[in-house]
């Protein structure tokens, strides 16, 4: 949970659909709260990388695509701080255990690519419990 130090100027908490357009609909909207705010285009750039990537794990790793199972999306954006949590019912992972995709022998393997983009965009990083839940943080400017 965010801290009340930050002046929350947009919320979100939804529980959506297992569906990678259900995910883009809700990124969208995200988008567009951050150009009100004036966020840079690269930061929006880079925000957008990380959470849809974030979205399409959580869909695809974590709900492995089961039409039954759902998506739990919350965000926070203020003027200077961006957090987004979202939570998948997969059974998780240990992101430790991920190949490093930069690695000869893993050029490629698909696996990983998702999460180093998340870290090289986001300011901060963590994952949750038993690994279903990511937490991404963007301060702007850093």
């Amino acid at each position: 949970m965010p801290t009340s130090e930050d002046h929350w100027t947009w919320q979100c908490d939804q529980v959506i659909a297992n569906d990678l357009a259900a995910g883009r609909r809700l990124l969208d909207q995200l988008l567009q709260e951050l150009e009100a705010l004036d966020w840079s285009r690269q930061e929006i750039f880079g925000i957008r990388l990380a959470v849809d990537e974030a979205l399409v794990n959580a869909n695809l790793h974590g709900n492995g695509l089961d039409a039954k199972k759902h998506v739990h999306f919350c965000c926070w954006l203020s003027a200077r701080k961006i957090r987004v949590e979202i939570t998948d019912e997969g059974p998780g992972f240990d992101p430790d255990c991920l190949p490093d995709p930069t690695d000869a022998v893993h050029l490629s393997r698909p696996c990983g690519r998702g999460v180093m983009l998340m870290r090289a965009f986001m300011s901060h990083i963590e994952f949750h419990q038993r690994g279903n839940q990511v937490v991404l943080e963007k301060v702007r400017g850093a």
